[in-house]
């Protein structure tokens, strides 16, 4: 009893609300586009004090891709399996929450996995993360024009995306980097294996149970994705994200960036994660690659 009473008190309950709470502190700016490294830092700059779950709960508790909060619910979580950065494995499934639906296709398109060891409450524990490459290794790119899908006007990540800052040192400001030195946008939670096949009829917003956990599976929106990005991305947070995570694209491990220099480009590692899929002409994931 004593024990047990001890180890309760090792660990503090932070909630998801207290997390929200936490939003002006968080982005200084007010604006939280694209900038979900900042949510990810603050949870785990309070890890020591938390429990697995609890952590993953906080996790739950904002969009990886948007930024924008998130109350959890089997409505808003998705089942992933997601390319991966740690050698000897060639991806990593679990789970995600949204905001809304066309952040599943940025998440398939830009979003890998990674790990890393993080101290608990209750110990040390290796955890696999969603991240992105650092999009500060070529800066000058977060002031290049790119046309809005939904004004049609000419416009600037440094205007749309604040928060994403460069540090003098040309990191990130505020990220927390990854085993691969990969920043850490968001959390793969714990996922039952899905040892079936693609959907024959997808049906986006279906919820998927197995065992006692819900989800949507995130396959059932091939069709809903490629319709997107045939209309331009012209939905959810358009093209902001997609430019953030784009200017230094990950590799699976052992191929070299196209950026600076002239090894294969990452199309390749993206087609060992999906095997050979079929693209638009904006090199988008189309149907067959979900």
């Amino acid at each position: 009893m004593v024990f047990t009473l001890l180890v309760a008190s090792l660990f503090s309950t932070i909630t998801v609300d207290d997390l929200h709470s936490h939003y002006a502190d968080i982005f200084r700016t007010g604006n939280r586009n694209a900038a979900s490294h900042l949510w990810a830092s603050w949870i785990l700059a309070q890890a020591h004090q938390l429990s697995s779950a609890d952590l993953e709960r906080l996790f739950s508790g904002f969009c990886p891709v948007s930024g924008s909060p998130v109350n959890p619910s089997e409505y808003n979580s998705f089942h992933y399996k997601l390319r991966s950065l740690v050698p000897g494995a060639e991806h990593a499934s679990g789970i995600m929450h949204h905001c809304c639906a066309p952040c599943v296709c940025d998440t398939h398109d830009m979003i890998w996995a990674d790990t890393k060891t993080v101290s608990l409450a209750s110990g040390s524990a290796a955890l696999t993360f969603a991240v992105i490459g650092d999009p500060c290794k070529h800066a000058s790119a977060l002031e290049r024009t790119f046309t809005d899908p939904f004004s049609g006007s000419e416009t600037t990540l440094g205007a749309t995306a604040p928060e994403v800052q460069c540090n003098a040192n040309g990191k990130l400001k505020g990220a927390t980097y990854s085993d691969h030195s990969a920043v850490i946008i968001g959390l793969l939670g714990a996922a039952p294996a899905l040892n079936t096949p693609r959907p024959s009829e997808p049906t986006p917003g279906r919820v998927t149970t197995v065992g006692s956990q819900s989800f949507q599976d995130s396959r059932e929106y091939a069709g809903f994705c490629a319709s997107r990005a045939s209309q331009g991305y012209n939905s959810g947070m358009g093209m902001i994200f997609r430019q953030v995570a784009q200017i230094s694209p990950l590799e699976a491990p052992g191929i070299a960036s196209t950026i600076g220099g002239s090894a294969t480009s990452t199309k390749i590692s993206e087609s060992s994660r999906y095997g050979s899929p079929k693209r638009d002409r904006k090199g988008t994931v189309g149907e067959e690659g979900l």
